[in-house]
């Protein structure tokens, strides 16, 4: 979020929270990017705070909470004290959720593992409607192929970025893998470590596809832990979730701390994992 709109944004999540009888005297941010996490004190809210133009994205987070709640999923959940929606003030969109301190402790692959696993399992009973993982490709790819959106990415690097989004997608695609509701980027960063185990947060990113898309997320240490996958295409989902995030971080617009340098070091990844399993060189795609 822009910094002049650092303090309204605050202003209108203080505003809603006050407006349900919680109590704020403080907001402290916790997180600045696509939208602004707060913990209002001393109600000990975690308010999730965008532009309207977030709106449709923050109701769809809301709904897959509320539906994984029933399945006793390890995931966050909104705050109980206040009807769970998307609240609207002053031109930003507002949803408020449980405030889960964090608990100091060594990650251990295996539990991770399983909490993924929990996750999925609970995502097979709820019966929503979501994004295909492709669709998510998609964005990537017309991020790649918009030259004002991403100046600074190189002719030679926006072509690799553009056929490896396109080759490994249909690769993975041929396999015909069973598919479910996931979570979409279930990474450390979506991980809280609370005295109720791991929990994953960020639900805006749900979408349909194959398991190992998820788990081609997760530290390698973690992944081997995570039960019948297989692992060629758990392998093809890693390459594919490395050039989606190197086009991310090549938008003009990204607000991720060091983007660009992260951003080269994702395509040396990618051409190393190209070679290692032989995508680039020997997959064709169909003629159309």
């Amino acid at each position: 979020m822009h910094t002049s709109q650092i303090r309204p944004a605050v202003g209108a999540a203080v505003s809603t929270a006050a407006a349900l009888d919680l109590r704020v005297d403080d907001a402290v941010v916790l997180h600045d990017s696509n939208r602004l996490a707060l913990r209002l004190r001393p109600c000990d809210v975690l308010a999730r705070v965008a532009h309207m133009a977030g709106q449709g994205v923050a109701e769809f987070e809301v709904e897959v909470a509320r539906r994984l709640a029933e399945t006793d999923s390890p995931v966050a959940s909104l705050d109980p004290r206040v009807e769970p929606r998307v609240y609207v003030r002053d031109g930003f969109v507002i949803t408020l959720w449980t405030y889960y301190e964090s608990v100091s402790r060594c990650d251990v692959p295996a539990e991770y593992a399983q909490a993924l696993e929990r996750l999925h399992a609970g995502m097979r009973q709820v019966d929503f409607i979501a994004p295909h993982f492709t669709d998510r490709v998609a964005e990537a790819q017309s991020l790649v192929g918009n030259r004002a959106q991403t100046p600074d990415l190189r002719d030679a690097d926006r072509e690799l970025l553009s056929n490896t989004l396109r080759k490994v997608t249909w690769v993975i695609g041929q396999r015909e893998a069973a598919e479910q509701l996931l979570h979409g980027e279930p990474h450390p960063g979506n991980v809280l470590r609370t005295k109720h185990g791991l929990l994953f947060t960020d639900l805006e990113t749900c979408c349909r596809g194959p398991v190992e898309f998820d788990v081609a997320h997760v530290p390698e240490e973690v992944s081997t832990h995570y039960p019948d996958t297989d692992q060629d295409l758990l392998c093809e989902c890693r390459i594919l979730m490395l050039a989606m995030v190197a086009s991310w971080r090549w938008d003009r617009d990204d607000q991720f701390p060091s983007g660009s340098r992260m951003g080269a070091e994702f395509l040396s990844q990618i051409r190393a994992a190209l070679e290692r399993h032989r995508l680039g060189a020997t997959t064709d795609l169909p003629r159309s």
